[in-house]
């Protein structure tokens, strides 16, 4: 299909143009060929990637941009995975649903591209393919004991308390005084945050509709036994993976103090100095907490708290530790590290000594992955990427990508914006230059007869806005923003279909 489908093409490869100067677009309004009039693209996921994608095709006067999502739900981890207690992380999707109101983009969910449609059937009928359908998975451990009931993902776990309908059914058992989360990136800090947050908190969040999670996800965290969390990282201070924002929450969280070791920290106030600025700031602030004794009133507050945090460094895990009946988890060997190398090139090497740290709950949060949607689209299994020159997938020709599935899964979302917004810039290139198919293109009409005869319903973006709606009134009743709807069956049943 893929030869069919590309055989006016002299060439396997993308030119290496170079991208226009930042911040420029390419002018449509003069000298448009007939290709170009109408230019039919589709965007393969509801993210951050895929809204900016679409927000920075739309500058073509005449391009219609359909967005694909498997959810029936759009935004993906502004709605899946920035915390709840972050509202305010949320409100680029104003951004995305004006994007979204365009007379020219269109909404699908509830199309899982790959199962419900193919990629070659997605470019036959569209002048370009932009694949933008971010981390779904998560990165293994690798070690033995990871299978052990009282282990899951970081990334599960909070899809569990966002509401993501896969991980609606986690039933975490917080039962124990003790967590520990392997990783130290602001997914981990979440997760602890969250974990460690007193019932009494979650409450005047909810007073004062400041967090939109889930029902269920509340219920069990008010009866939630944990007092102590440890985050686990392989390297050392100068190496942690979470922002100054996240940590200074994490001092600052009600109810909660922090634990460090000061022998963690010797030597690393001259290191500091050639550190670029953002991470010389963040290392200071856990310096100063490791190492200064507090004033009256934050002594004060940490000793009565009831609940702590602490950051165990220079430790990689080995294997998770069963109960005595090998029922479930019960701790984590840990192997002792130090550093060789300097600069990015630092790595952890271990030094032979090993210890225990028991727990009743294993949280892994050693990064998100990609899997491959298609298999006439190449992906890089070891990276977890598609391969890609600026956004343009290497060998496919009009074939994009961008946000995780072209970078990994690193950087927030105005990292993802800047991202997707070059890979728009290069599509928009390659139509300005002829270098996409001539003539008209069917989109979302052949599409549609392709799912109608596999009996698939799609989501439009209008039916969204009653589920949203919907939510939104749940909501009401517990002075929450909304309570979210977990069961994609009940959507559809809510929609008619």
């Amino acid at each position: 299909m893929a030869s069919r489908c590309w055989r006016w093409w002299g060439w396997s490869a993308w030119p290496r143009t170079r991208p226009p100067p930042a911040g420029s677009t390419p002018s449509f309004r003069h000298h448009l060929s007939t290709q170009e009039k109408t230019p039919q693209i589709c965007v393969v996921g509801s993210g951050p990637a895929g809204f900016y994608t679409a927000q920075h095709l739309l500058k073509h006067p005449q391009a219609h941009v359909d967005i694909y999502e498997k959810q029936p739900v759009p935004f993906g981890l502004v709605r899946f995975g920035v915390a709840p207690d972050h509202p305010e992380v949320k409100n680029v999707i104003n951004t995305f649903t004006q994007t979204a109101h365009s007379g020219r983009c269109a909404f699908w969910g509830n199309v899982e591209v790959g199962r419900d449609v193919t990629v070659p059937e997605l470019r036959e009928a569209y002048h370009a393919v932009v694949l933008s359908y971010g981390a779904e998975d998560h990165r293994a451990l690798e070690i033995p004991g990871e299978e052990l009931p009282g282990v899951c993902s970081a990334r599960a776990f909070v899809g569990w308390y966002n509401g993501l309908p896969e991980n609606r059914e986690l039933e975490p058992d917080l039962s124990y005084d003790t967590a520990v989360i392997l990783g130290q990136g602001n997914v981990a800090l979440d997760v602890a945050r969250i974990l460690l947050t007193p019932p009494e908190h979650l409450e005047a969040l909810l007073l004062c509709q400041r967090t939109d999670i889930t029902k269920a996800a509340l219920g069990v965290l008010r009866q939630s036994r944990v007092k102590t969390v440890w985050l686990v990282g392989r390297r050392g201070p100068l190496q942690v993976a979470f922002t100054i924002k996240e940590l200074r929450e994490m001092i600052q969280l009600p109810g909660a103090r922090p634990i460090l070791d000061p022998a963690d920290f010797l030597g690393l106030q001259d290191k500091i100095k050639e550190v670029p600025r953002p991470r010389k700031r963040l290392t200071e602030l856990l310096l100063r907490t490791a190492t200064e004794k507090p004033g009256p009133e934050e002594a004060a507050r940490r000793a009565s708290a009831s609940r702590a945090w602490g950051l165990r460094f220079f430790r990689s895990p080995q294997q998770v530790l069963p109960s005595p009946d090998g029922r479930r988890a019960a701790g984590v060997r840990l192997a002792v590290t130090r550093l060789e190398g300097v600069g990015e090139a630092t790595r952890a090497v271990p030094t032979g000594d090993m210890e225990d740290l028991p727990c009743g709950l294993v949280l892994s949060s050693v990064g998100y992955k990609s899997r491959p949607v298609d298999p006439s689209v190449p992906f890089d299994s070891k990276l977890g990427v598609i391969p890609n020159v600026e956004g343009r997938v290497m060998d496919v020709p009009g074939l994009y990508c961008s946000g995780w599935v072209k970078r990994g899964p690193t950087g927030v979302i105005a990292t993802t914006m800047t991202d997707s917004f070059l890979t728009g810039q290069m599509l928009l290139q390659d139509l300005k230059a002829g270098l996409l198919p001539s003539g008209p293109r069917p989109g979302y009409a052949a599409i549609q007869a392709l799912l109608s005869s596999r009996g698939v319903r799609p989501v439009s973006f209008s039916d969204w806005e009653k589920l949203d709606a919907e939510e939104v009134a749940r909501g009401q009743g517990t002075g929450k923003p909304r309570e979210k709807l977990v069961d994609p069956q009940e959507m559809l049943r809510l929609l008619g279909h």
